[in-house]
């Protein structure tokens, strides 16, 4: 270790626990930052379009609804990573088992966070299109919703690689 980057030795003297954290926290924070990202998004279009066309509130609440979503997921991964941490004896605290555990609770924190951050975007930009065509043409309703269901497909997608990731989290085993 005497001829690597102070980078290098810098991340190895983090603690995996502190990564492990890091990951848990990128994942509901920036998940629920998509989320209002994208129902500010669609909000101020649905709020707009409803001045021409009152009929389309509640039946566009459900772009609202699909942003929210993004939130859930971000808490639920969280939940699912944070039953992932186990406590380890002090001297195992850098074994390599340990490091791998917490690198692998953080990727899958900054994948399903980012993944949600993006999935929030594209559900708001496209439930700000439904409201404001609705609002001009009721018939392009479902036709949009449909797109609107694929977009937050891309949270689920991201959830499910966070899950899978997560699955390589495996702390070292406690010695009697």
């Amino acid at each position: 270790m005497a001829g690597s980057s102070s980078w290098s030795r810098a991340l190895m003297q983090i603690s995996p626990y502190t990564f492990a954290s890091i990951g848990i926290a990128i994942s509901i924070g920036v998940s629920v930052l998509g989320a209002a990202w994208g129902i500010y998004i669609t909000g101020s279009s649905l709020i707009g379009a409803a001045i021409k066309a009152p009929r389309i509130t509640s039946k566009n609440l459900i772009s609202v609804i699909f942003c929210e979503a993004v939130a859930i997921y971000g808490v639920i991964v969280a939940i699912i990573l944070q039953t992932k941490l186990e406590s380890v004896p002090e001297s195992q605290i850098y074994a390599p088992e340990s490091l791998r555990a917490g690198y692998s609770i953080f990727a899958s924190g900054i994948i399903v966070g980012f993944a949600n951050l993006v999935c929030g975007l594209c559900v708001g930009i496209i439930g700000s299109s439904c409201a404001l065509s609705d609002a001009q043409n009721s018939t392009l309703f479902v036709k949009i919703l449909v797109i609107e269901i694929f977009g937050s497909a891309l949270g689920l997608f991201g959830v499910i690689v966070g899950i899978i990731m997560s699955s390589q989290a495996t702390w070292p085993a406690k010695t009697a």
